[in-house]
């Protein structure tokens, strides 16, 4: 897994990935977070997660997949359910799901070059410690980026 600071969403529109991952839940909300700026600035990503089925459990670990096209730039946008919802207490990132999304972008995508931030570690109040080994065996092989937002240490 290779590490950078910056912002995922500009660097994908500078050209630097051809996939961007962010976590979402199942209830087409994309209302907080990186999904909250990624609906904002790429509607196609949003209208791919409205595609799918309203609160269903069965979406954990799928992804919908848009492609954003702006100017000679083209990249996918990989919503990833990996939490059933976003209320209540506790932690409400599924590692499996995680797991089987991160899977799923590399036989769809193999080759690409994969941005994400900390998925499951923020407002899903996931462990960074259990998610990243997930994300970097599904992903093995792979030409695979955490970016991060704030100049922050990065976490290993």
């Amino acid at each position: 897994m290779e590490r950078r600071s910056g912002d995922l969403v500009d660097l994908a529109l500078g050209g630097e990935f051809d996939v961007i991952v962010h976590g979402c839940n199942c209830f087409h909300t994309m209302g907080a977070g990186i999904a909250k700026l990624i609906r904002a600035r790429f509607p196609e990503a949003c209208a791919a997660d409205k595609a799918t089925s309203y609160g269903s459990a069965d979406k954990l670990g799928t992804t919908s997949s848009a492609l954003v096209e702006r100017g000679n730039v083209r990249f996918h946008v990989e919503n990833a359910y990996t939490q059933h919802h976003w209320k209540g207490p506790g932690i409400r990132a599924d590692y499996p799901a995680i797991k089987a999304c991160f899977e799923a972008v590399a036989r769809d995508h193999y080759g690409a070059r994969i941005g994400y931030p900390m998925i499951g570690a923020g407002l899903a109040r996931g462990d960074w410690s259990i998610i990243a080994p997930l994300i970097d065996a599904a992903l093995a092989g792979q030409r695979h980026t955490l970016v991060l937002l704030r100049p922050d240490p990065i976490p290993h």
